[in-house]
């Protein structure tokens, strides 16, 4: 009995702590994508703190390049987002034949159900693109700027107060005889993943490069962006290239005709599957040591609870807890990651 009140207290601790991030996503999200950048920026700081410059110096420089990362992600959505809108009439209009050629071609069957019915009729404001005010703008503005003051205190004084926090928690976590190894793995554990992701970041960087030129060959417009786009989605395994190869699609309707219109998306597919089964695998490892469901459930339990920023720290964040937890380099237990 008195073990099944154990279980049930833990379970109970478990659903209030997810409400509460949930809840409080708006603050714990940037909190999280700061401590998430922090880990992977390691290697700036164990610079600094072998050339002997102070922790000050390591969290201002590590706060900049995030900041600069982060402020051309945005810029690189903003072209694609704008080449997306000038193409959706075009997209509706190609879906809208679409639909009219499957009435066509379903007029002499003797019922339709009413569900795709519906699907195929076109409502009243098909190719109709909603466009955020101005006054949208302004209203949201309050709450992107908090969520960047947030973000950005939290990974100043993370990387400026992190040595302190591993001892403190190494004290927490373990006894007066164990502590200086548990702390040496906090730092073991942060520094494996910063590696690993620094290898994911070339490799998808190179991979950007190469859809741009095959985009560029086909014909389509923006595909140096598509490609930097590419290099950014791809940190989020398994929906990151699902959501570019839908965006490519919409993009290959709006900018040609007849099959032309599926060689975008092909061509990303088919560097995906080079990339993922050839590439990655030889240079980060081909031993999966962890279930490739564990992975996707992190990795849907973080958009879920943090939305997007879910997508981005989920996997950083499993990874490094599997280092810590198993006392194993970043290399094992992120190949699983690196199969996708």
């Amino acid at each position: 009995m008195e073990r099944l009140t154990q279980i049930g207290i833990v379970i109970i601790s478990v659903v209030m702590l997810v409400g509460a991030m949930v809840a409080t996503r708006d603050l714990t999200a940037p909190m999280v994508l700061a401590l998430a950048f922090g880990i992977v920026l390691s290697p700036v700081s164990d610079t600094f703190d072998r050339l002997g410059l102070p922790p000050v110096a390591s969290a201002l420089v590590s706060l900049t390049l995030a900041l600069i990362l982060i402020g051309a992600i945005v810029t690189l959505f903003q072209p694609v987002a704008t080449q997306l809108l000038e193409a959706a009439p075009k997209v509706f209009r190609d879906l809208q034949d679409f639909a009219d050629s499957l009435r066509t071609m379903t007029r002499g069957l003797p019922e339709v159900p009413e569900g795709m019915a519906a699907v195929l009729t076109p409502g009243p404001e098909a190719g109709v693109v909603v466009v955020p005010t101005v006054t949208d703008a302004l209203m949201l503005a309050p709450k992107v700027a908090g969520q960047v003051l947030t973000f950005a205190g939290t990974l100043f004084f993370f990387v400026l107060s992190k040595a302190e926090l591993y001892d403190f928690a190494a004290r927490r976590l373990a006894g007066p005889t164990a502590r200086g190894v548990t702390a040496a793995r906090l730092r073991a554990a942060e520094r494996s993943v910063a590696r690993y992701f620094l290898t994911i970041t070339t490799i998808n960087a190179v991979f950007g490069v190469a859809l741009a030129a095959a985009l560029h060959f086909i014909g389509l417009p923006g595909a140096a962006v598509w490609g930097t786009l590419s290099f950014v989605l791809n940190f989020v395994v398994y929906l990151g290239p699902a959501v570019l190869a839908v965006g490519l699609l919409f993009a290959g309707i709006g900018a040609f005709d007849g099959a032309m219109v599926l060689a975008p998306a092909a061509a990303f597919v088919t560097l995906n599957v080079m990339e993922g089964q050839f590439v990655t695998p030889a240079l980060v490892g081909r031993n999966v040591e962890m279930n490739p469901l564990v992975v996707f459930v992190v990795l849907l339990f973080g958009i879920w609870v943090w939305g997007p920023i879910g997508g981005i720290v989920a996997i950083p964040l499993l990874l490094w807890a599997r280092v810590l937890g198993r006392g194993e380099s970043a290399g094992a237990a992120a190949r699983s990651v690196a199969a996708r």
